[in-house]
């Protein structure tokens, strides 16, 4: 199985790009993560909800036109499931026992995701009802990403 992250929007910050790079190459061993950045829309000064709607569904077709029939999807969404990092683990557990072929995890841009994502979407989780800048989320799911690899490893790691 890989997992994949669809994110849109480019990470800046060297700092985030160091740990992401840094649980990519712990998880290389373990298990391929593929990142895939998508480019934000623009969003308009002042944008009616008409204007935001279309922006979040622009991003949407750039979502799933990298989702494969077969993939699972998990969003993040702020109304998902509220799931512990052993809930997270055994999702990626049994998606590579049940033959997943790709499981694909996806951050929306700063407006969401459109109602065609939800729709096309196996699982929704959230990780709590703060909110947190976008480029942060990827860093704390390469994390739990890892973590959830070393909890069905029976490792330390996770305590």
């Amino acid at each position: 199985m890989k997992i994949k992250l669809i994110v849109v929007g480019k990470l800046k910050e060297k700092y985030l790009k160091e740990g992401i790079a840094e649980y990519q190459k712990r998880l290389s061993t373990m298990l391929p993560v593929e990142i895939i950045e998508l480019a934000d829309e623009k969003i308009p000064d002042h944008a009616s909800e008409k204007e935001r709607t279309a922006v979040k569904n622009r991003e949407g077709e750039k979502i799933l036109a990298r989702v494969s029939a077969d993939d699972k999807l998990v969003i993040l969404a702020i109304k998902g499931k509220l799931m512990s990092s052993e809930e997270l683990a055994e999702l990626v557990k049994s998606s590579e026992v049940y033959g997943t072929k790709n499981l694909v995890l996806v951050i929306g841009g700063s407006l969401g995701l459109s109602d065609s994502v939800y729709e096309r979407s196996n699982v929704q989780i959230s990780f709590g009802r703060m909110t947190l800048p976008h480029q942060l989320m990827r860093l704390v799911l390469m994390e739990q990403i890892y973590r959830a690899q070393m909890i069905n490893r029976g490792s330390a790691y996770h305590k």
